[in-house]
């Protein structure tokens, strides 16, 4: 965090990491009984988005998320993808995304994943993405590193867009027209990109080193906030994302290697923060 806190605050935020870890990698098994099944699960569309599906799955995992924290932390906000949130006055807040990628969990791809983050007093501290089919725990507390499973993680060494891969994602929450131009910069300078799905498992592995960087014109807080947690203890830079109401309704996430974020910044249409 950018200010000193106190011993006992740093001793909350600690037992909440190490509970975080846990309760992913129990979330995300509990994922992957339905995914054995997914060809049985009942389906809905979002406000009539037919790319935008949540499936029983989702919701029987978050309430899972939902009620251990209840039990555990009952002090503490809860913000979900599928059931909304509590009043979030409490001083830790817990950001979830029981499936991040659900499309692809419901086609049998393999490119979905927990996604959770916690926020004392407003600041994102915790993040923690896991990814069930490959047994990748991707974990970060602020001030103390990111890790892949034990094994401390650092974003790609990369100075041009030419010496690796770019992530992004897209959602018909924005128009091609926020989207569409970043990609044609990024091919004009000589760079490739890939979508996988989730945004949460694709900003995993911006700190892990394995995608240059990741964008996308509007993204959720329960999948962005883990990231930009994860990125920034791995040694990469984030946009200002939580600017101007960015944890009620959502804002653009830039995050890269800190010697390729203003080249990339440059590529995109729409205002940063």
């Amino acid at each position: 965090m950018n200010r000193a806190i106190p011993t006992e605050i740093s001793t909350e935020i600690e037992r909440r990491y190490q509970f975080a870890c846990q309760l992913a990698d129990s979330a995300a098994q509990r994922a992957m009984t339905f995914y054995r099944k997914r060809q049985q699960l009942a389906v809905e569309h979002k406000g009539g988005d037919l790319q935008d599906v949540v499936s029983q799955a989702d919701r029987d995992v978050e309430n899972q998320i939902r009620d251990t924290l209840a039990t555990t932390f009952p002090q503490d906000g809860f913000l979900g993808e599928e059931s909304g949130g509590q009043p979030r006055e409490a001083e830790f807040l817990w950001v979830v995304d029981p499936i991040d990628g659900t499309a692809c969990f419901l086609n049998g791809l393999h490119t979905w994943c927990v996604s959770l983050a916690v926020l004392y007093r407003g600041e994102p501290v915790i993040g923690v993405v896991c990814d069930p089919n490959h047994q990748e725990l991707f974990h970060a507390c602020r001030g103390q590193g990111a890790f892949l499973n034990q094994e401390r993680i650092s974003v790609h060494g990369a100075h041009s867009v030419e010496e690796g891969v770019m992530g992004v994602g897209t959602s018909h929450r924005v128009t091609p027209e926020d989207f569409v131009p970043f990609i044609s910069h990024l091919l004009g300078a000589g760079g490739m990109f890939i979508r996988s799905g989730s945004g949460a498992l694709m900003t995993a592995q911006v700190a892990a080193g394995r995608l240059i960087g990741y964008y996308e014109p509007h993204m959720n807080p329960w999948d962005s906030l883990p990231g930009l947690v994860l990125v920034q203890e791995a040694g990469g830079i984030t946009n200002r994302y939580l600017d101007d109401g960015g944890l009620d309704h959502g804002n653009p996430v830039l995050m890269s290697t800190p010697a390729l974020y203003p080249q990339l910044a440059e590529m995109i249409v729409q205002p940063l923060k």
